[in-house]
């Protein structure tokens, strides 16, 4: 059987093992925790010449901590949010467009008109101006963002999320510690990590973790059998390949019977939160995302990212449904997602991160929109140890590039592992016996913590 199953390809393993947990477990949990790409390494050949055992450096340095984040929640607006129309602003230029500019509750930050609620709440925000990446793809800007390194066929790198899990271990012992919220399928989960570190999806808030409940023609008893044989039939294997990703294999497996069985999943059910609660935050997805999110680290999850849409503006972009609508769907679910946590005393151990791939052209094309623009884009930090009410590096006078301080994705990712106190100097192998560190070559912005 071992050799049958060693015969497959890699896909067809994963598939037949899918299918050997649907059909003997009754449980369709598998596949949301399984089909991230690069997620699941099953094959034994692939497990046998793993060498993730291999003592990694001690740090270098360690860079003086005085963050406090036990959790991050990062919003992700995904397509390219725009800079100039949001909280670069550049009052008097051309490329300012139709934005313009209002005062924040700190004198001096100006943000754009489309954000009051959050000019309310600047004195929580560092704001970043001086983003720039050399990615000017969406695929690629999305990866380098979430990873700190380029995509490359032959290896998937772990997102932050999953490193977390990896560094620090479960913060929560039932619920995930890791979850998407309305995220794409091409998001690089734990990379090549354990595929325990993969972050659970959750496509539609409204609708909670799905599938984790058992049939009801499987009873307890009989679920507890179908446990013990596959834990038979996989004992030969496990000797065989005493390796982690087939430990992690079993691990999945007590997790999910775990998570199925555990009180904690009311977190996950929105309808327990009044309905006031729920149209303050917005009845659309990114909104319900965002109280998922506080609901989530309320019940020590350590890592949720929700994701905002449609942010890919080449036309029309000040039309209704493009800046307008997304711009006010973002300043209402933020707003109130940072007062809640503050009025329940979570935001100094919550890190509450804005960021998106790139931003867009200074110059208003043809068609009334501005295009793919890697040179200078925003971004934000709140909350987990970071001091608000500042602005963080600049860009020119036209917002086409970076003038000072400026950050790169793997800065951005190293002061969000910094604020949750990762161990950024040291390395981490791979499978094929490949280095790699937390957030790559990234430099922490330790100026933002207080």
């Amino acid at each position: 059987m071992l050799s049958d199953l060693k015969s497959l390809d890699v896909a067809s393993r994963r598939s037949f093992l899918e299918y050997a947990a649907k059909s003997m477990l009754g449980v369709t949990i598998v596949p949301g925790l399984m089909n991230l790409r690069g997620a699941m390494t099953f094959a034994a050949d692939d497990a046998a010449k793993s060498k993730d055992t291999k003592p990694a450096k001690k740090p270098a340095a360690v860079v003086a901590r005085t963050a406090s984040a036990k959790h991050v929640i990062f919003l992700y607006m995904n397509g390219a949010m725009t800079h100039l129309d949001t909280f670069d602003l550049k009052p008097g230029r051309e490329t300012q467009g139709e934005t313009k500019g209002i005062n924040t509750n700190v004198s001096g930050m100006m943000f754009g008109e489309r954000l009051p609620e959050l000019a309310k709440l600047a004195n929580h925000l560092a704001v970043i101006r001086s983003m720039h990446t050399e990615t000017g793809d969406h695929e690629g800007g999305r990866y380098l963002l979430r990873t700190s390194y380029k995509e490359i066929a032959s290896i998937r790198h772990p997102g932050m999320g999953a490193w977390a899990l990896k560094v620090l271990g479960r913060q929560n012992r039932t619920l995930p510690d890791n979850v998407l919220v309305g995220g794409e399928a091409r998001h690089p989960g734990a990379g090549f990590l354990e595929p325990a570190f993969t972050p659970v999806p959750v496509g539609d808030p409204n609708a909670g973790l799905q599938n984790t409940t058992t049939p009801k023609y499987v009873t307890g008893e009989s679920f507890e059998k179908r446990m013990q044989l596959i834990d038979k039939f996989d004992s030969g294997f496990r000797k065989k390949f005493p390796q982690k990703q087939v430990e992690a294999y079993g691990e999945f497996y007590r997790q999910a019977d775990q998570l199925m069985h555990s009180d904690e999943l009311k977190a996950f059910d929105l309808g327990q939160e009044k309905a006031e609660v729920r149209d303050k935050y917005g009845r659309d997805q990114f909104g319900q995302g965002c109280l998922l999110a506080r609901r989530l680290v309320e019940h020590n999850v350590r890592y949720v990212e929700v994701s905002l849409g449609s942010w890919d503006m080449h036309t029309n972009i000040y039309d209704q449904n493009g800046l307008p609508n997304r711009a006010a769907t973002l300043d209402r679910a933020a707003s109130v997602l940072i007062a809640d946590l503050a009025a329940k005393g979570l935001l100094s151990k919550t890190l509450v991160v804005l960021g998106t791939e790139f931003g867009r052209t200074p110059k208003i094309n043809q068609n009334a929109g501005r295009d793919h623009h890697p040179g200078a884009y925003s971004g934000f930090m709140a909350g987990g140890g970071i001091k608000g009410g500042r602005f963080y590096g600049t860009s020119d006078k036209d917002g086409h590039s970076v003038d000072q301080d400026g950050v790169t994705p793997a800065d951005f990712n190293a002061t969000i592992g910094h604020a949750l106190g990762l161990p950024l100097e040291q390395e981490f192998f791979s499978p094929s016996g490949r280095p790699f560190k937390v957030a790559h070559d990234g430099k922490v912005l330790t100026k933002l913590f207080g």
